[in-house]
């Protein structure tokens, strides 16, 4: 009895030793991610307003702190980065020297709250795409904004239905949209406005996804890390 209990708690410690096997980087609070096409490397965004850069394999590039900001996604671009903040703002960071300009959200019919706060982006073309923080379907949208020199603009607005989108990437002309809640990542198709499909993801806090170029899926999880997974894995 004595030997039969003392190896089930060797195996439960051992299983609660064994690393996630999907976890590449720990980043607390990691809140978006985005692949960078022109370095191949990955930007990471955190709650409390840092930056961080890491390769492939997870390993930390570089690490800046931005600013009193709660960011909730990011996109990378060949000069700068894009941050949202969640209290309605965009954040253009330039790439090389850091420098930050903080853009305020006009044209939405509704006030940004930590309710109904920004929780993703992505780009298409030259315009961006937020997610909005909604606990119901129809409070659930995205916004599409058209960014100038002072300000971003809604130019249009686009009803989802899901709830609590936390982070979305355009991808293969679709937007793949993770929630939290849910546990789920969305694949929705913007010309005919409806979600594809489901697929349901492992239990954990899914806050930004991005792809790289060599077939893997990354995501930004709020309780402290960044995870990588194949696009086969997923069935994608």
């Amino acid at each position: 009895m004595k030997v039969i209990l003392l190896s089930s708690l060797l195996i439960l410690s051992a299983c609660a030793d064994t690393p996630n096997k999907h976890k590449i980087a720990s980043i607390p609070e990691a809140s978006g991610i985005s692949y960078c096409q022109n370095s191949g490397s990955l930007v990471v965004a955190d709650d409390e307003g840092s930056l961080y850069e890491i390769n492939p394999q997870g390993a930390i590039l570089r690490q800046h702190k931005l600013g009193e900001y709660d960011l909730e996604g990011v996109v990378c671009q060949e000069k700068k980065f894009m941050f949202a903040v969640e209290d309605g703002k965009l954040l253009e960071v330039d790439r090389k020297t850091l420098k930050s300009k903080l853009l305020k959200i006009k044209g939405q019919d509704f006030e940004f709250s930590k309710k109904s706060g920004i929780e993703g982006i992505t780009k298409i073309k030259d315009l961006y795409y937020v997610s909005i923080q909604a606990k119901t379907k129809k409070d659930s949208k995205i916004l599409v904004l058209k960014v100038g020199k002072k300000y971003a603009k809604v130019v249009k607005t686009i009803e989802h239905g899901i709830i609590d989108s936390a982070g979305m990437q355009y991808h293969n002309k679709k937007i793949y949209i993770v929630s939290d809640k849910k546990d789920k990542l969305y694949i929705y198709n913007l010309k005919k406005n409806r979600v594809k499909k489901k697929i349901k993801l492992d239990k954990f806090a899914q806050e930004g996804i991005t792809f790289d170029n060599k077939d893997n899926v990354y995501f930004a999880d709020d309780n402290g890390a960044v995870m990588k997974y194949s696009l086969k894995e997923l069935g994608i």
